[in-house]
Order: structure tokens, then sequence, then C-alpha cells
């Protein structure tokens, strides 16, 4: 199998349906090199937990929103919004000027139709499954709906609850509903940004890339550089992600979301043939063999992928040896391409 060569993503064979990840053991459904095998619940390379409600990450991070993390952005602009914390998470009356903020909270039926979405769905609208609930959706992410009318949050939650849900198995029909949450609530940030996560992992790299833009520009902060990165590499534009990598905004990156990205523009590096360049961008602190878990894994991987790459082979198959017992949770291939090296297959 070819490696190193332009159609790679994060490092990674793509031709054979993989995405700019570790391979799963022929799930066909990676993007990114962000994780999307096995029911884990990881969304965007950032892990949420399967017991979490809506599938959406919290983690007790008021700056993370549909469970997709938001380097720098460090206030929770859901509690923010005014109003007494009991009705926190709930979709409550509002004041005028609240419902305002938003542009789809015009309440709809006056007085008497409080609470009650009675628009018809729009055409284009998937059905929402009658025991899909706005209850199951993550309290801080409800939170920032609560600019609209109360029926239309409700249906914009259930949406993005149908979008979470999906995004692993059915991840066009999963971006049907993240669009037509956007069409109900296209000024609320984190709708905008779930709509580009989703379609980044349904492979609709314009897109995605125009949703995430717009959602920082809503919100600020530096989180999903390496998903925006990624998807000007599935653009073709593997300059402009190394570009990205070396922005302000990623230098404010730590921990899991610069290790995302070094990954990404690694990829973007070998994209165009420059494979000890990207060997270099993966060597950091954190390239320590004693570290074990999904993260260490990845890295590892990456950055044995870039070595054998960069003709170095001995030195790539004993970091695949080194990600292999990183992988706790077998998420990468890593014994069977140390096997192919080694030729015990």
């Amino acid at each position: 199998m070819q490696r190193g060569g332009s159609g790679e993503r994060g490092g990674y064979n793509r031709d054979s349906g993989e995405r700019g990840g570790p391979r799963r053991g022929g799930d066909s459904d990676d993007r990114g090199g962000f994780s999307r095998g096995g029911g884990s619940g990881e969304r965007g390379g950032y892990r949420s937990d399967s017991g979490e409600r809506g599938g959406f990450k919290r983690s007790g991070d008021a700056a993370e929103r549909g469970g997709f993390k938001r380097g720098g952005d460090s206030d929770d602009r859901g509690s923010r919004r005014g109003g007494s914390d009991d009705r926190r998470g709930d979709f409550g009356e509002r004041g005028d000027a609240d419902r305002r903020r938003g542009g789809e909270g015009a309440r709809a039926g006056g007085p008497g139709g409080r609470g009650l979405d009675r628009r018809p769905p729009r055409p284009d609208e998937p059905d929402l499954p009658d025991d899909i609930q706005a209850s199951d959706l993550d309290p801080a992410v409800r939170r920032d709906l609560l600019s609209l009318d109360k029926g239309n949050a409700e249906t914009v939650a259930r949406h993005l609850v149908m979008a979470v849900r999906l995004i692993d198995d059915d991840p066009g029909l999963a971006l049907a509903h993240a669009r037509a949450a956007r069409q109900r609530a296209g000024r609320i940030a984190v709708v905008r940004e779930t709509a580009g996560v989703t379609a980044y992992h349904a492979g609709e790299w314009a897109e995605a890339l125009s949703e995430l833009r717009t959602a920082r520009r809503m919100s600020g902060g530096s989180g999903l550089l390496a998903v925006m990165a990624d998807c000007e590499r599935g653009l073709g534009r593997p300059e402009r992600a190394i570009e990205l990598g070396r922005s302000d905004e990623a230098r404010t990156l730590t921990g899991d979301e610069a290790t995302e990205l070094r990954i990404v523009v690694a990829g973007a590096r070998m994209d165009l043939g420059q494979y000890d360049q990207a060997v270099v961008t993966l060597q950091t602190p954190d390239l320590d063999p004693v570290r074990t878990g999904s993260a260490a894994a990845r890295l590892f991987y990456a950055y044995a992928d870039a070595l054998v790459a960069a003709g170095r082979t001995d030195e790539g198959l004993q970091w695949f040896l080194n990600s292999a017992s990183a992988d706790l949770d077998g998420e990468t291939d890593a014994e069977e391409r140390a096997a192919e090296l080694t030729g015990d297959q």
C-alpha cells in the first residue's frame, strides 16, 4: 500500500476509504485524523463519553459546545444571557429583546401559541422521531438556544440530538438534521459549529469550512483549527492547512487539540511530498513512548507513518510498536502496520 502520497490525509492512506486517521480495521468513515469508528462517541477527534446526554461532551468545561471544544473560549455564553438560574437548561419564556437576539425568535401564534412550534416543517427537513426529545440535549447546549422562542428552540434541539446520534452511522442524514437546525437558528454559534463538524464528517469539506469559520467569527476562540485545516486538505489545498498550523491561533492550542493539529499539518506536508518536514512537525515533548491512551497512540502512529514515508523504516517500525503499546482501546492498526514492515503476516 502506498504511503505518503498526495491522496493521504493526516499522514494516513485515503485511497482505501480511510480519512486522515489511523486505520480502523475497515472503518471507511474516518475523517481528517479524527476517530469515527467503533461507536466510541468521539466527535471531531474530541471524545464524548457514551453516557453523556445527546452525545455532547461537557466534562465540566463551560467552553465546550455541541461536543466540540473551542480552544481558548472560556466563557459560557448560554449561562450569561440573563434570567434566573432556575431556568438554565430549559426553554422558558424570555423577554422580547432576548427573543429577538438570534433572529429566529419571533414566537408563532401570539400569546396563545407560547411553547408551541406552530410552523410546519420545511420541505427539506428530515423527520424527527417522536422519541427524540429536546431534553436529550446537554443542558449547557440548550442554554445557547434560549434566544429562540420555546417551540423553535425545542425543534432545533431535537435536530441537534439527531445530528449527533447519526454522525457515525449515517453522516449524510446527520448533516440533513444539522442543516435543518441551521435554517431555524442560523445566528446561534453552537448550531453553526455543529453543522460544520457534521458536514466535515460527511465529507462536505467546503460547507464544513464555511460553517466553522462562521462559528468562530460569532463565538471567538481558536478551537477546531485541526478540523478546518483538514478541510483545506480535503479541498486539495495542503498549503492552506500548513498556514493554519502556523497561525497565532494555533500557538494558543494545548493538549490534544495541539496534537490533532500537528497530525493534520504533518499530513499536509506528506501531501506535498515533504516527508522530512512531516517528521519534524510531529517531534514534540508529547512524543514520549511511556505515554498511553488514544491521543498518544494516534501521535505515535502518525510519527511512525511519517518516518516510513521518509525512508526511516527501522525507526518507523519502533514507533508503530510504541503506538500499539499505547493503544489501550485498539483504535489503530499499529500492530498490523508493524507486521507489514517485518513481513510477519
